[in-house]
């Protein structure tokens, strides 16, 4: 859980998961694009280094197709946040 935590510290992270939650199924090129016209200006490798942190945190699912990589949001690493202090701290640390 505490890849989960550091995956959201970062704000470009954050702005990466918003734009998934708005269009899932993006390519790289899509999400750098849209990225860009909201004012982010990092890098595609940059983005796909972030990339990589937030599908090691279970938050990103990378999907190959052929040449292609779609990218869409998995929020199940979030309602496990949502259900540990929902549930109590005693209850969930397992």
């Amino acid at each position: 859980m505490g890849d989960v935590y550091k995956a959201l510290a970062d704000p470009t992270r954050r702005a990466i998961l918003d734009e998934l939650q708005d269009r899932g199924g993006q390519t790289l090129f899509e999400l750098c694009a849209r990225l860009a016209g909201k004012g982010f200006t990092s890098t595609r490798q940059a983005i796909s280094q972030h990339l990589a942190v937030l599908s090691d945190a279970g938050l990103v699912v990378i999907r190959r197709e052929g040449r292609y990589v779609f990218l869409d949001l998995d929020t199940s690493p979030l309602r496990q946040i949502y259900q540990r202090w929902r549930a109590g701290p005693c209850g969930s640390d397992t």
